[in-house]
């Protein structure tokens, strides 16, 4: 037969488990919105660092000729120093390339890819991170139960994608 505990010490052990069982559910949802987020901008900065840190990187506009699979391709006309004309290079395919538009770009050091440049090409190039913000959003108000940050994760994401989708209309 198994001693009764004094009823203090079972009331102990109870805020005892409970608050272990809080801080293990903070700690995992903390570190799984921390990665969302982390995987978001690791996600944007593979294109955004060209376009945000343009600086002697070879820049121009390309004007589209033709679309196939997942990458458009045209004529780069250099607009920078140091830049030479190119007879193609390829434009990543998304909604809003088409075929005999011109588009302002930055060319990857060393490479024939092209990534759009300008404002429209910074909100298309963080598009991953405003993703992440609103997966992040929905782990921060359930799992952390913290609504206010929740809201703000969340319509930053929303703002951030709406802002890229308008601007590269």
């Amino acid at each position: 037969m198994i001693p009764a505990m004094p009823a203090t010490a079972s009331a102990s052990a109870r805020r005892a488990s409970v608050t272990a069982l809080r801080f293990g559910r903070v700690a995992a949802m903390g570190t799984v919105a921390a990665l969302i987020l982390f995987a978001g901008v690791r996600g944007s900065w593979g294109n955004a660092q060209h376009v945000m840190l343009a600086k002697g990187r070879e820049a121009g506009t390309v004007r589209v000729t033709q679309c196939a699979g997942d990458a458009c391709t045209g004529p780069f006309t250099p607009t920078s120093e140091g830049s030479r004309a190119r007879a193609r290079v390829e434009l990543t395919k998304s909604v809003a390339v088409r075929t005999g538009q011109t588009y302002d770009v930055v060319l990857k050091p060393g490479t024939s890819d092209a990534v759009r440049s300008g404002p429209a090409g910074i909100l298309y190039a963080w598009v991953p991170l405003g993703g992440a913000l609103l997966l992040a959003s929905v782990v921060v108000a359930g799992g952390l139960r913290l609504t206010r940050a929740a809201w703000v994760l969340g319509l930053s994401g929303a703002v951030l994608l709406t802002s890229a989708f308008l601007a590269v209309q």
